[in-house]
């Protein structure tokens, strides 16, 4: 039972501070995303649909679900053989896998996108033999891609390490008992336990994959209509004075944001039990 002393703040200081929170939440995140659409539809609407037919803002906006499209997947695969490995075996290295998946959350990601320099850039470590091949990866979609897995890996396994965990391995020993094999025993029993804290993990990873800027302005070379994604896209314009066409790519960015929210937030009134379980460690 909870002491009464916890609970005995006035009713004074309770709405206080939550008249300081909704305050803070208002002054930094309601009124931002509302000033970014208001200045997106502050000409019209024509003007902000205009701003989607320029063919570089199409090819941002390709370029950004291209980069999402591989990288969440690879992350997906990554992070369930990360999630497995770690949750259900014991193994040398251990400790160190999981630091290095931490290593993005600790690592600015301009950084990440200078040492993807420093190992493919024109003069970097590998960069002479990617010349002679006639492969490019540093000013290109290859960088673009490596440089969002780097700051994106952590997202799913993150999610999945506490609850594989959680649940053991008892299931999984009784489905190998029984006769069914590796593969099996992780198709049917495994993954059916931690589907909703999978999706949940990719939803976090594809919203950090499309809206990744730093890692991504240093290997991209800012190359318009061919390396530039929206984040990329939307400085530009701004910088160019172009403030509605900014915005509205900007909006677009908001808005797929409020779509992950959403779903965020349905995955956890539907499956609160289960996503809760990831947080408990």
């Amino acid at each position: 039972m909870h002491s009464s002393s916890a609970f005995s703040e006035s009713p004074a200081v309770r709405w206080t501070l939550i008249a300081i929170a909704i305050g803070f939440l208002a002054l930094f995140l309601v009124l931002p995303l509302i000033a970014v659409f208001a200045e997106a539809l502050r000409r019209g609407i024509g003007m902000f649909l205009e701003a989607f037919a320029e063919p570089d803002t199409q090819a941002a906006i390709r370029l950004t679900l291209l980069v999402s499209a591989i990288a969440v997947p690879l992350n997906l695969v990554f992070g369930l053989a990360a999630a497995w490995a770690i949750a259900k075996f014991e193994f040398p290295g251990k400790s160190l896998l999981i630091t290095l998946i931490d290593l993005p959350f600790s690592v600015s990601p301009v950084v990440s996108g200078l040492v993807y320099v420093l190992l493919f850039g024109a003069k970097g470590v590998l960069g002479p033999t990617l010349d002679d091949w006639d492969f490019k990866i540093i000013f290109a979609v290859p960088g673009i891609v490596l440089a969002t897995i780097f700051v994106t890996f952590p997202f799913i396994a993150r999610e999945l390490i506490p609850l594989m965990q959680e649940q053991g391995t008892a299931e999984e020993e009784a489905a190998l008992t029984l006769g069914a094999s590796g593969f099996r025993t992780f198709l049917t029993v495994t993954l059916p336990n931690v589907r909703w804290a999978l999706l949940y993990g990719v939803l976090l990873c594809n919203a950090r994959a499309m809206g990744e800027f730093g890692a991504v302005s240093v290997v991209s070379g800012h190359i318009r209509g061919l390396t530039n994604t929206m984040p990329l896209h939307v400085e530009i314009l701004y910088n160019e004075y172009n403030f509605v066409a900014a915005f509205a790519v900007a909006s677009l960015l908001a808005a797929l944001a409020f779509v992950t929210l959403g779903a965020k937030s349905f995955l956890e009134w539907r499956h609160g039990d289960a996503l809760a379980a990831t947080r408990r460690h």
